[in-house]
Formats: structure tokens, sequence, C-alpha cells
């Protein structure tokens, strides 16, 4: 499949004059003269480079490759039928429709934009985060940027000790049960080829731990609304967890929040504090 050159610039012009600086969570600025966002907020959306960008809008540079299309499309926050159609006009094949993708509907961005004083994260149903507010990732840390079975909380429950030390101890054995079962649970629904089966066949290679819990074949193990957290510049969190889910894609924006007057609500606040400074 050939790339079309000027369908795709003229598609990509057309969607970024069609978005306006709060649909995507920016500030529109007392100076903006141009309508819709700049090719620069297109590009840092897409975690790319202004010029590489600006290139495919004036019909010019390298074919992109599936991952830039797939970027390109997250930023410019396309529905599922006008990220397909941007991938045939870049050359490409779609990804294959059904759950499990890693393409987030633009509904749930728009919610997950405004929410930038908040903790929140939109993971898939095998636990790999996709976005994160920069609160977020002051409490657990950048997970969007880990690669491979990592991606997945369930996967690092298991093979990693480190994933374990932002959890209360007391919650260990219930969250260890939750991940096996949550796994077991897909593997049923998605069939013996699926990623969530070759996540399980990996577990059982590593983890003696997850042989013993996955021999148990629990199911229907849900996660406490409350959630007990144990941060290493703040202390201990208590923050209740709010599940919105995208039945479409199967995805489910967290959003964490904490009593007001609360002492978990102070660190909270003070933990907001601490990741402004470290992004700085």
């Amino acid at each position: 499949m050939d790339i079309d050159r000027t369908g795709l610039a003229e598609f990509l012009r057309q969607r970024r004059e069609a978005l306006q600086p709060e649909d995507v969570g920016l500030g529109r600025g007392q100076r903006r003269r141009t309508t819709g966002l700049r090719r620069e907020e297109v590009a840092a959306l897409a975690y790319m480079s202004t010029d590489y960008y600006s290139r495919l809008e004036q019909e010019r540079g390298p074919q992109p490759s599936e991952q830039m299309v797939a970027a390109i499309a997250q930023g410019l926050h396309l529905s599922r039928e006008e990220r397909d159609h941007l991938f045939r006009l870049a050359g490409h094949n779609p990804p294959a429709t059904g759950a499990g993708g890693d393409h987030i509907s633009p509904g749930m961005l728009r919610i997950f934009d405004r929410l930038h004083d908040t903790p929140a994260e939109i993971v898939t149903e095998l636990g790999e985060t996709l976005k994160q507010t920069p609160l977020a990732v002051a409490l657990t840390g950048d997970l969007v940027s880990l690669k491979g079975p990592f991606r997945s909380i369930g996967y690092r429950w298991f093979v990693d000790p480190a994933t374990r030390l932002l959890y209360a101890p007391d919650d260990h054995a219930h969250l260890g049960r939750m991940f096996a079962s949550g796994l077991r649970e897909r593997i049923a629904a998605r069939g013996p080829e699926s990623r969530a089966a070759e996540l399980a066949q990996l577990l059982l290679e590593q983890s003696a731990e997850f042989r013993d819990v996955w021999a148990t074949h629990e199911v229907g193990i849900r996660p406490n609304a409350v959630k007990h957290y144990v941060h290493p510049e703040v202390g201990e969190l208590e923050l209740t967890c709010q599940i919105l889910q995208d039945p479409a894609d199967t995805h489910s924006l967290l959003v964490y929040t904490a009593i007001p007057g609360s002492p978990s609500y102070e660190r909270l606040q003070l933990l907001s504090v601490i990741g402004a400074q470290s992004l700085r």
C-alpha cells in the first residue's frame, strides 16, 4: 500500500485546525491567531519533533512508521474510524480491531485532559498504563514508558519486588490474588492465543508465587475501593479509586482522590508540589 501524501497532508491539516487547545488540555494563551492547534502543539502531543510533523503536512519527508501514525492519531484525538483512515493514507494497514489496543477514545481523552491536578491514569484490561497525569507520575512513577510484559502491573507484581514497595503490606495478598484472577478471566474471554495467555505463561515460568496463586483457579477477585500506598517521600496515603470504563476498547480511567481535610489529602497536596518541582 502506497502513501497518499496529498491526502495525508490535507487530512492532518483539517483535523489539526478542527481542534481547539481546550479540547486537548492546553491553555489558549493571549496571542493565538492560529485556527485550531499549532503544528508544534500537535507534535508535542504526538511526542515527535515539530519539523517531522510539519513535513508531513507539507507532503515531504519519509513515510511515517506505524508507531508514528499511531502517535499522531492519539495526539489528534482521532476516533477509531479516523485513526484507521490515517493509517491507510500513510500507506499502512490499520491495526486489528478488538479489545486490547492502545488507541484511547476521544471521549475518554477529553475527560482525562481535565484531570491535570488529580492522580489519574488510563489502563488497558491487562493493567498497562497508556496515559498518566503529572500527579499520577509523582505517585507511582512513569509507567507509560515501560516496554514488553513489564507494561502490565500484574506481571510486574510477581517478577519485580520493587513494584510492591509502593503498596501497604497488608494489601499484598489480596492484590496478588486479584491480578491472577483478572488474568484468568481475560484468557477465558480472549482465548489461548491472546496476550493475556502469553503473560500467564511467562509468569508460570518465572514466578513460584504466581504458580501457587494460579493453582487456586480463583476468579471474580475485584480491587478494593480504597487503595493504601506507602510513598517514599510523603508516607502513607489512603486514596479512593473511581473507575470509568470504556466497554468498546476495554480501557479504564482510574481517578484517585483523598477525603478533604484528611492526612492523606494534605500529603497528596504536598506530592503535587514535589512532583511539579521534579518536572521543573
